[in-house]
Order: C-alpha cells, then sequence, then structure tokens
C-alpha cells in the first residue's frame, strides 16, 4: 500500500485517493473480496483488495477509520497534512511579526498562490479558487485577546474533492512552533 500510495502521490498529488488503483506484481489473493462483504466491511472503514476480471487486483477504497465524515477520506486527511506541513514550513516567520493588519494582509496574500496551485492541480472543488478555498486572518480571528496571549490565527478552508463540504483548518503561529486544528 505504501508503494501505491507513492505511486499515487507521484502521479497526481496526495489529493487523489488512492482507491481503484492496481496492485502491481500480484498474482492472487488469498481472500475474494465480493460486494456484499465488501459493503458490510466499508462502514468500518476497511478498505480492501479485490480482483476484477479483466482489471488486475485494485485496492477498493481509501478510507480512514475515523468516524468524523469530514475525515472518512483518506486523501482529504492526507491534504490537510500536507497543507499544514506547508504552512509549518513556509511560514514560521509570522510568529515573529508584530500582530496587526499588515500582518494579517501578508499572510493571506502568502497564502493565496500556494492554495490556487493546489485548486489548479484539481485538489480543490469549484469553478474558481473562491469556490475551493478561503483564507481568513483579520480582526475576527485574531481579537485582542488572542494577541494577547502571542498568536496569530489563521482560517483556512478548503473545499476538497470529497467530501464536497468545507474543512477548516485552524493554523495558530506561536513562536517557535505551529498548531494546526
Amino acid at each position: 500500500m505504501a508503494g501505491i500510495f507513492a505511486r499515487t502521490d507521484a502521479r497526481v498529488g496526495v489529493f487523489k485517493a488512492p482507491a481503484n488503483e492496481e496492485v502491481r506484481d500480484a498474482l492472487d489473493l488469498e481472500v475474494a473480496i465480493d460486494k456484499p462483504l465488501q459493503d458490510r466491511l466499508n462502514p468500518e472503514g476497511v478498505n480492501c483488495l479485490r480482483v476484477f476480471p479483466g482489471r488486475g487486483i485494485r485496492v477498493w477504497g481509501a478510507r480512514t477509520l475515523n468516524r468524523d465524515p469530514a475525515w472518512r477520506h483518506i486523501n482529504v486527511r492526507r491534504l490537510c497534512l500536507t497543507v499544514g506541513r506547508w504552512v509549518d514550513r513556509n511560514m514560521t516567520w509570522a510568529a515573529f511579526e508584530p500582530n496587526d493588519p499588515r500582518l494579517w494582509v501578508r499572510i493571506q496574500r502568502e497564502l493565496h498562490p500556494y492554495l490556487t496551485g493546489l485548486w489548479r492541480a484539481g485538489a480543490l472543488q469549484g469553478q474558481t479558487p473562491a469556490e475551493g478555498f478561503y483564507v481568513r486572518c483579520d480582526a475576527d480571528t485574531n481579537p485582542p485577546e488572542t494577541r494577547e496571549v502571542g498568536q496569530v490565527v489563521t482560517e483556512i478552508g478548503l473545499a476538497a474533492t470529497a467530501p464536497a463540504e468545507f474543512i477548516v483548518v485552524r493554523i495558530i503561529h506561536r513562536a517557535g512552533t505551529t498548531d494546526s486544528v
């Protein structure tokens, strides 16, 4: 499975579910999974390997074990983790800047090209970037009590390709660290 994840990531990106991918060089499976069995395993978050005549052995699912519908799909979870890692690597400078409107505008300006690139690559839904994501870093996300404890809060909403709802990730910069919630 790690190889299939890597192959899918290299070909498309982390936002592509590693489902319906061929398991190469495998000859057969010890247990044949049919649709009724698959239907019982899906709600439990089990991703099956299935044999399809003429199509080979395929990964038939891309679910996590999380019961929260927003985090049910592996590709959505991995996309959000990837965005969080990008922010952590590229936005740490924000923790040392004065927490004022100039910083909030700069944070939004830095995030928009990265997120637009994800939208263009097909990671996010919508006909326009505004339909695929939003970034909020302003007085509402950074009230005085937040600023007083040395935090700058940025809210990023992503309309991942599955599921269709926005998934909200809150990024909190503190001196020396970035947290994703």
